[in-house]
């Protein structure tokens, strides 16, 4: 299942379309027309990745040959490419891994995350950041001040998925919110709707020690255990009684981070009506069990997101100016020698791990 290969100039972390991983040597390229060339300093590793290795899909994704993994990046530029002027060699960068077409209705229109035609690092067949080098588009790299950290600059991709979450919801100050699920993106949404000034905050999962994990991480909030014993609308009844017993004070918003079906389910049934209900997580290719007639009925505004789309600016200024603090969430480091130990570990939600950030700390370039 795992293949590792000794000293590497380029050592790159890469998936098999057989559902292995593999530590090998990558070419070093170099840098074309509007691009640089990077030394990725650290790449966070996403539920994503682990899909990618364990099913070898995400709904229409699919690992057809060797690729790159990684998309939570971020690094020092080593070269710039003709006709790049505005980074310098020595530029601290977070990537923004999505690389769309620019050209289509949806880009023009600034939905370039619907871009049909666009290129994502760590996606076959565009090798991601799990690498020492990478080349990749100037335009789709941000300078990180130097108040940030380059693994806050990693954090940037996860917390665009929440932020961009956050844009199609009505967080509102002291209205009340429920986050499903306590893992990296829900923990992230967690603080993003303290932030905001919601208030009351519930956040919900399977696992008591995320549970608290998060209280620690918000110590404000209130949390939920799902309970296997009981169906959605009897979890939804519980959680709505944490709000008061009035449908007003039922919570207006829901961040649901899970993707999971019967979690979409209880958030239907705990949403208030006419409440926005945004599916952040990325769930199985088809639910079927979804409460069409109460969501109708209640109006409930049922959305959902792919990726994000102008957040790395606001996410920058999010966190250098201290209105987020993420830094807890790094729970496990690697070097990069060790990426497929941090792959394992990631892999196995009994180790209690919440984000692992892989690390290159060679400076010998």
């Amino acid at each position: 299942m795992y293949s590792t290969a000794g000293h590497c100039r380029n050592p790159s972390l890469q998936v098999t379309a057989d559902h292995k991983i593999k530590l090998v040597s990558a070419p070093r390229l170099k840098p074309g027309v509007g691009e640089v060339l990077l030394h990725i300093k650290v790449t966070g590793i996403c539920g994503s990745d682990i899909h990618f290795w364990k099913t070898g899909a995400i709904g229409s994704l699919t690992v057809d040959g060797d690729c790159i993994l990684g998309h939570e990046a971020a690094g020092i530029v080593l070269e710039v490419g003709e006709g790049v002027s505005n980074f310098s060699k020595g530029d601290r960068v977070a990537v923004e891994p999505g690389v769309p077409c620019g050209t289509c209705f949806l880009c023009m229109k600034g939905r370039y995350n619907l871009c049909d035609d666009v290129k994502f690092s760590g996606v076959y067949p565009y090798h991601g950041s799990l690498q020492r080098f990478k080349v990749h588009p100037a335009r789709w790299i941000h300078k990180i001040p130097d108040t940030m950290t380059l693994s806050q600059g990693a954090l940037l991709e996860p917390l665009s998925v929440v932020m961009h979450g956050i844009s199609r919801s009505h967080l509102s100050l002291g209205r009340g919110v429920v986050v499903c699920g306590a893992g990296p993106i829900g923990l992230i949404a967690l603080a993003a709707a303290r932030a905001s000034g919601a208030h009351p905050i519930v956040i919900t999962d399977l696992e008591p020690s995320r549970l608290a994990f998060a209280k620690e991480f918000v110590p404000c909030c209130q949390t939920y255990q799902v309970r296997r014993d009981i169906d959605a609308q009897e979890n939804a009844k519980a959680i709505r009684s944490l709000f008061g017993e009035m449908e007003y004070e039922a919570p207006e918003t829901i961040l649901e981070c899970t993707g999971v079906e019967s979690s979409v389910v209880t958030a239907a049934y705990t949403v208030r009506k006419g409440g926005d209900l945004t599916v952040i997580g990325v769930g199985k290719a088809i639910m079927n069990n979804l409460p069409f007639m109460h969501i109708s009925l209640a109006e409930i505004n049922l959305k959902f997101i792919n990726r994000y789309a102008d957040t790395w600016p606001a996410g920058i200024s999010a966190l250098s100016g201290g209105v987020l603090n993420l830094d807890k969430l790094i729970t496990h480091t690697f070097p990069l020698e060790r990426a497929i130990d941090a792959m394992k570990l990631c892999s196995d939600v009994s180790k209690g791990s919440i984000k692992i950030h892989v690390i290159d700390d060679r400076d010998e370039i």
